[in-house]
C-alpha cells in the first residue's frame, strides 16, 4: 500500500507540474500522449483505491455528478465594480481626484492591464487547497460554482510550493473567459449539430459556468486570469505587481501583458497600444484597467459603496451598433454550404464600416426572427464576419414577412439538402459555379498559393469567358487569352502569368491548405506536410497513420481520407502535376534553410515592420518555433514599442532581446 500511495503522490506531482507548464506558462515539457498516459495511470489507481482520492487530485477536474442547484456564497470582502472612463479627459479627472485624496504624491505609479470581457469569479484556497469558487453575484454574495471551476485546467487545485510561504487562507478574484479560437470551434460544432450558436465568448463562458452538470463544463476549454485579492492571511505585500509575482509563483495565472507605468500620460499610452492590437489578441477585451500599484495608497484612497477610488476601467469604443436590414441573400460557399447573409445599411462598428452580417443558418434566423426591414443590433469582434445580435421589435415594419432560405441552390438550381447532424443547407453539385468560384478564390489566396492579382472579379471573368472550368485550368492559361479580357492588357496578363508560375513551386503545406479540404486549415496543413515526405505519402496515408500526428484528430483524418479517395479530386491533382506543379516538401525546405532549427522566438509590443503572424511565419519557415510566452527555454524575444511584462521576464531569464531591425538582420 505504501508503494501505491507513493506512486499516486508522484503521479499527481508530475501531472500538476505539466498542467502548469501547458496551461499557465504555455511551455509544455511532454507530449499530449505522455500526459494522457500518466493521467490514465492515476485514474486507474484511484479507481481501485477510492480511499486515496483527494480533492486536489488532477482526476477531480473531469466533472462529477450533476448538481440539483447552486447554493449561495457570501464574500468575506465585497467584490466591487469599477468606475468607467470613456476618454482621456475623464482619465485625467480620475488622476486629479487621486491627487486631491493623496496630495503628498507627485506622480502615481499605475499598474495597467487588459479588461477581460469575461465572468468575474472568486477562488478560495485553504492551506493551499482550492476549496471554494463562486460567481460575483451582486458583489456581496454569489453562487457556489466550485465543481465547474475545478474543471478549468489553468486553475490550480493546489498551490505550488515555493520559497515564498503559502498563506493559510487566500481569496483571489479573476475573470473566466473563452479563448476566441476555442469559442469559434465550439460554435461550429454546435452549428453542425443543429444546435443554436452562442452570440459571443462572454455569453458562452457565462452559460458554461452555470451548467448544473460539471461534465459539460469540463468539455469546454475555459481559461482564467487572476487580477485581484480579497484576503491573504499571514503575508503582506507592498505593491500590486509584487502580489501578482507571488500569485504566479503559487501557480495562479495573471495576464502577462500587464504593465507598470509612472504618470497618467504614460499609463494612457498603454490604452492606445491595446486599442491598436485588440483584434489580434487571442481573447476578447473591452477596455483597460488602471490601478494604483502601491497597496498602501489603495487603502488610503478607500472605496465608495460599489467601487474603489483607486481603480478605473477605460472602456473601448462600442463594438455594437444599430442599423437596418435592406435584404437577405443566400450565399454559396466552396464546400456547398448555403449561408444566409444580411445586407445592411452601412454602419461603423468599432471603427470599421459594416455592410454585411452573417445569419448562420435557417435555425438561427427563426430563433432571432430576423426579417428584411428590421432594425437590428450588429456586433463585430476582431476579424470575424459581423453578426446580428438581436432584432429591435419596437421598430419592426408591420408588413414584414418571415424569411425562408430557398429550396434550390441560387447559383445552379440544384436541390438543397440538410444532413441529420447539421444545421446548414448544402448543394452537392460538384459543377456548381458558385462553389467553383469560391474554391478558386481560396486556392489563390495569400495563405494558400498566393497568386497575386487573381481576385474575385478576375476569377468571375475567367469563368464567364470559359477560360477555366477548374482550379487546374489556371496552370493551362495563355497570356494572350488573359490579355484580351476586359481591363487587363499585356502588362496585367504578364503579371498574372508570373504569379501563377511562381505558385508552381509553393511549399507543400500551402498546396494542401489551398485544396480546401474540410477541417484542414493552415496550421493542420503545416503539421501534416512536415510529418510526411511528399504529396504522394499524404495521399496514400491511412487514417491510423494520420492520427499519429499531434493535433490531428479523427474528424481531420476522416476528412483527408475522404478527399483523396474521391476520383474527381485525384484527377484534379494529377492535372495540376501534369502542368508542372511541384509542391516543395516541408523536409526539403527545412534542409535548405534551417537556421532557426531548435530555436524558440517570442514577439511582443506594437510591431511596426511586420505583423505578429508574419513574424511567426518567418520563424516557422526556417525550422523554428514561435511561442506566446517567455520562459527560460526562449532563445529570442523580439520587442516592439510598448513591450511590457514579457520584456521584464526575458531579462530575468537572460533571454536575448532583439529589436525589429535586429530580427530582420537575423533573417538575412
Amino acid at each position: 500500500m505504501n508503494a501505491i500511495e507513493k506512486e499516486i503522490r508522484n503521479l499527481r506531482e508530475q501531472l500538476d507540474f505539466h498542467s502548469h507548464q501547458y496551461y499557465v506558462l504555455d511551455d509544455p515539457q511532454i507530449s499530449d500522449a505522455e500526459y494522457d498516459r500518466l493521467f490514465r495511470r492515476l485514474l486507474d489507481l484511484e479507481t481501485r483505491h477510492p480511499e486515496l482520492v483527494t480533492a486536489d487530485s488532477p482526476t477531480q477536474r473531469v466533472g462529477g455528478a450533476p448538481l440539483e442547484g447552486f447554493s449561495t456564497v457570501r464574500h468575506n470582502v465585497p467584490m466591487l465594480s469599477l468606475d468607467n472612463a470613456f476618454d482621456d479627459e475623464e482619465m485625467q479627472v480620475f488622476d486629479d481626484r487621486l491627487h486631491r485624496l493623496l496630495p503628498e504624491e507627485k506622480e502615481f505609479e499605475y499598474i495597467v492591464e487588459p479588461k477581460m470581457d469575461g465572468i468575474a469569479v472568486e477562488l478560495v484556497y485553504a492551506d493551499g487547497i482550492f476549496v471554494q469558487g463562486s460567481t460575483r453575484g451582486d458583489g456581496t454574495q454569489g453562487e457556489d460554482i466550485t465543481a465547474n471551476l475545478k474543471t478549468i485546467a489553468s486553475i490550480p487545485l493546489k498551490l505550488r510550493p515555493t520559497a515564498r510561504e503559502i498563506p493559510s487562507r487566500l481569496e483571489v478574484r479573476g475573470e473566466v473567459f473563452y479563448p476566441i479560437a476555442a469559442f469559434r470551434r465550439f460554435n461550429k460544432e454546435r452549428e453542425a449539430a443543429g444546435e443554436p450558436v452562442f452570440v459571443n465568448p462572454r455569453n458562452s463562458a457565462a452559460g458554461t459556468l452555470r451548467q448544473l452538470d460539471p461534465r459539460i463544463t469540463a468539455r469546454r476549454p475555459l481559461d482564467i486570469f487572476i487580477h485581484g485579492i480579497g484576503i491573504v492571511e499571514g503575508i503582506n505585500f507592498l505593491q500590486q505587481d509584487e502580489l501578482y509575482s507571488a500569485l504566479r509563483e503559487w501557480g495562479l495565472k495573471t495576464n502577462p501583458l500587464t504593465e507598470v507605468r509612472r504618470g497618467i500620460k504614460s499609463a494612457i499610452a498603454v490604452y492606445y497600444d491595446f486599442l491598436q492590437k485588440r483584434d489580434s489578441l487571442p481573447y476578447e477585451i473591452d477596455g483597460v484597467v488602471f490601478k494604483l500599484n502601491h497597496l498602501e495608497l489603495q487603502q488610503r484612497a478607500g472605496i465608495r459603496s460599489r467601487s474603489p477610488r483607486w481603480a478605473i476601467a477605460y472602456k473601448f469604443p462600442a463594438q455594437q451598433e444599430t442599423t437596418v436590414i435592406e435584404d437577405i441573400i443566400a450565399q454559396v460557399g466552396r464546400t456547398g454550404a448555403v449561408t444566409p447573409v444580411a445586407l445592411l445599411q452601412p454602419v461603423f462598428v468599432g471603427g470599421v464600416e459594416v455592410r454585411r452580417a452573417t445569419l448562420h443558418n435557417q435555425d438561427e434566423i427563426d430563433r432571432k426572427d430576423v426579417r428584411v426591414g428590421d432594425t437590428v443590433v450588429v456586433q463585430r469582434a476582431g476579424d470575424v464576419i459581423p453578426e446580428i445580435v438581436k432584432v429591435v421589435p419596437a421598430k419592426r415594419v408591420k408588413s414584414s414577412k418571415k424569411y425562408q432560405l430557398p429550396r434550390h441552390c441560387p447559383a445552379c438550381g440544384n436541390s438543397l439538402f440538410r444532413l441529420p447532424d447539421e444545421a446548414v443547407l448544402r448543394c452537392d453539385n460538384s459543377a456548381c459555379p458558385a462553389q467553383l468560384r469560391q474554391s478558386i478564390i481560396h486556392f489563390a489566396g495569400k495563405g494558400a498559393m498566393d497568386i497575386e492579382g487573381l481576385g474575385e472579379k478576375l476569377v468571375a471573368l475567367l469563368l464567364q469567358e470559359n477560360l477555366i472550368s477548374s482550379i487546374a485550368d489556371l496552370y493551362y492559361l495563355r497570356k494572350e487569352d488573359v490579355a484580351r479580357l476586359e481591363r487587363m492588357g499585356e502588362k496585367s496578363a504578364e503579371n498574372l502569368m508570373a504569379a501563377i508560375e511562381k505558385s508552381r513551386h509553393m511549399p507543400l503545406e500551402r498546396f494542401l491548405f489551398a485544396l480546401g479540404i474540410r477541417h484542414v486549415g493552415e496550421h493542420v496543413a503545416r503539421l501534416i506536410a512536415r510529418y510526411f515526405q511528399s504529396l504522394e505519402q499524404i495521399t496514400a496515408a491511412g487514417e491510423e497513420e494520420l492520427l499519429n500526428i499531434h493535433e490531428v484528430g479523427p474528424q481531420v483524418a476522416a476528412s483527408l481520407r475522404h478527399f483523396f479517395e474521391q476520383e474527381k479530386n485525384r484527377a484534379l491533382i494529377e492535372k495540376m502535376l501534369a502542368a508542372g506543379l511541384s509542391p516543395v516538401s516541408g523536409e526539403a525546405r527545412v534542409q535548405s534553410d534551417e537556421k532557426f532549427s531548435g530555436m524558440t522566438f517570442v514577439f511582443t509590443g506594437a510591431l511596426k515592420k511586420f505583423t505578429r503572424k508574419e513574424a511567426e511565419k518567418y520563424v516557422i519557415d526556417r525550422g523554428g518555433r514561435a511561442a506566446s510566452s517567455v520562459s527560460k527555454k526562449t532563445d529570442y524575444l523580439v520587442a516592439g514599442p510598448g513591450a511590457g511584462s514579457k520584456l521584464q521576464k526575458a531579462r530575468h531569464h537572460g533571454v536575448t532581446v532583439l529589436t525589429e531591425d535586429e530580427f530582420l538582420a537575423l533573417l538575412d
